[in-house]
């Protein structure tokens, strides 16, 4: 029983950071995260990459272990989920698009209202949700939540501790990537990184608006086969 339960931890463990890792994607949030916090010292992003890892862990932990029952509740479905977040990041990310490129003194004074207050206050949003962890990871999370139930207590505890662990393992890289963030893109000098961070603004907005177009399509064909029933009766 100890070695089954040993493999369900691991199990655990590997389905969420094999699932959840590759849409979180932090090595490519981290220029978004940049972009977002332009003008704040390296101590303020430190913190609010401290602060924006311990969001996305409670927040996909709240999601895996209670999301599908909070959205029966509130008579809520993943597609509507994926809209709204989806225009979020959406309008999120043309801002970035849009934004003019500072100049000395707007950086100075950037610098001097990105206050430590400042950044508690967008911590969670938008820099954790949706930015860092969207409605995809949301849906994820519920997904591998439900995934991870078992008739047998001893291995439904034991997959669940193994996801646990591998939230707190993803946190972790959250947590470095967006910490070191300037310093990866240094080699690119500042037009190079003004570039990176452009296409990585424009990558966002198509990935917005594919959580949008995905939402929408899921209540479309949820539609379409309500209409198709009841043509049948």
């Amino acid at each position: 029983m100890t070695l089954e339960v040993l493999g369900a931890f691991g199990k655990g463990f590997l389905f969420v950071f094999a699932a959840l890792l590759p849409i979180l994607n932090p090595a490519a949030t981290a220029p978004i995260f940049l972009g977002l916090t332009e003008g704040a010292s390296a101590a303020t992003r430190t913190l609010l990459a401290r602060r924006i890892a311990r969001n996305m862990f409670w927040l996909l932990l709240g999601a895996m272990l209670i999301g599908s029952y909070l959205l029966e509740f509130f008579g809520i479905s993943l597609p509507i989920v994926r809209v709204g977040g989806g225009l979020i990041v959406a309008a999120n990310a043309w801002r970035l698009l849009t934004a003019s490129q500072p100049t000395a003194d707007s950086r100075t004074e950037l610098a001097e209202s990105f206050t430590p207050e400042m950044a508690r206050r967008q911590a969670f949003y938008p820099l954790t949700f949706p930015i860092s962890c969207g409605p995809g990871s949301i849906a994820a999370a519920i997904t591998v939540g439900v995934s991870l139930s078992d008739p047998r207590i001893s291995i439904a505890l034991g997959r669940t501790a193994g996801a646990v662990l591998g939230l707190v393992a993803i946190g972790l890289l959250v947590y470095l990537a967006f910490r070191y963030a300037q310093q990866l893109l240094k080699p690119l000098g500042e037009v190079g990184t003004l570039i990176f961070l452009r296409l990585s603004a424009f990558i966002l907005l198509c990935l917005g608006v594919q959580i949008i177009w995905d939402g929408l399509h899921e209540l479309g064909v949820a539609l379409l086969r309500e209409a198709i029933v009841q043509a049948r009766e």
